[in-house]
């Protein structure tokens, strides 16, 4: 979400759309450091109860006040009673598709929200062609109220590695190892995490040469199966480790510089890891759920979910070097078609169609 806002937000100022981003009071230099125009909030909005009742009462009193045409909310929740435009981004529908890997609350909170948004006939920014899909048919939203607009990366920050970037990853990771197969995400069970580090395991458990590591990167999340598991790995001799987060400055390296970028994920909105990794020049491996394939086309290997089928896919990667080589080529090659710049065309025709439906 946070590369979500800070991508779209500077590529709406570059391409001349009169932007203000309404913050948290922590964040207020942060935009105001970019040339964006932003107003704090109070600060109490640091904490969800009390932001979510801001942004019903106090926020459609700053639009008003500020005399905007639209109200953008880039997460699900929204300004009920509004006299004004409004849209709202939905990443994705697995609060009601993959129901079992959220919590009881988030299902119930999340699933409110998204129904909203279609009974309210309000403009929604969808982040793939699956979501949009997903919002069509499961909140019976109106097709014509639904903009897709993929997401872009950060072409300063991901890129082939360079030895500066290196040498940050060597210093965020002082026991890197020479090799290592990367997952980034956070460690909940829709990224399939549990089934990844088992089926690494198995495709490295008979190799005669030193296996390469697999490093979990990102947020440690609530997944109970990933420290059993990783114990379960380790005591066979498997190097598994969580490196927790990584600085931004480091993750071209971190991504590019693997034999293999592993994200077996069970459904994404967008998938934007598998973006990175690709603009990073990394061999790819994901699954081809939800939206997943829009992202990798044909410029990364896709795999099934369970562990075995992981092991399948992964143990003939690493037997490959020369596909290696042509995934990272193709993945490079398709990732410049994925710019913040054409997402900020799609939001702001997203912002005239809300206008235009009043």
């Amino acid at each position: 979400m946070g590369r979500y806002v800070d991508g779209i937000v500077d590529a709406l100022v570059d391409s001349g759309t009169d932007v203000i981003v309404a913050c948290q009071p922590g964040d207020l230099s942060f935009f105001e450091s970019r040339g964006v125009a932003a107003v704090a909030g109070p600060s109490g909005i640091r904490r969800a109860p009390f932001r979510l009742l801001w942004e019903q009462i106090g926020l459609p009193r700053l639009a008003r006040k500020l005399m905007v045409d639209v109200v953008h909310s880039p997460h699900y929740t929204f300004p009920l009673l509004l006299g004004m435009p409004r849209v709202v981004t939905v990443h994705d529908l697995t609060f009601f598709t993959l129901p079992g890997l959220h919590s009881p609350l988030k299902r119930v909170f999340f699933r409110w929200w998204i129904r909203a948004a279609s009974r309210l006939r309000i403009t929604v920014i969808a982040d793939s062609q699956a979501t949009a899909t997903d919002f069509v048919r499961i909140a019976g939203a109106s097709p014509e109220r639904i903009t897709v607009s993929h997401l872009g990366y950060d072409e300063e920050l991901f890129h082939s590695p360079d030895a500066a970037s290196v040498e940050r990853l060597r210093a965020a990771i002082p026991d890197l190892p020479d090799s290592w197969i990367a997952f980034l995400g956070t460690l909940e069970p829709r990224k399939n995490i549990v089934a990844l580090i088992d089926g690494y395991r198995a495709a490295t458990k008979d190799t005669t040469s030193p296996a390469p590591a697999l490093l979990l990167a990102g947020g440690t999340g609530w997944d109970q199966g990933v420290d059993p598991a990783i114990a379960a790995a380790r005591a066979e001799g498997a190097d598994v480790r969580k490196v927790g987060y990584l600085p931004l400055e480091t993750l071209s390296a971190f991504l590019g510089g693997s034999i293999v970028f592993a994200y077996p994920s069970l459904g994404e909105g967008f998938g934007l890891p598998v973006l990175e990794a690709m603009a990073a020049g990394a061999c790819v491996m994901t699954t081809d759920r939800l939206s997943l394939p829009e992202v990798g086309g044909d410029a990364v290997a896709y795999t099934g979910v369970s562990s075995a089928e992981i092991a399948t896919s992964l143990s003939a990667l690493l037997a490959d070097p020369q596909r290696r080589s042509s995934l990272s080529v193709a993945a490079l090659d398709r990732a410049r078609a994925f710019t913040w710049a054409s997402a900020a065309i799609r939001h702001t025709a997203a912002y005239s169609k809300a206008v235009k439906h009043g």
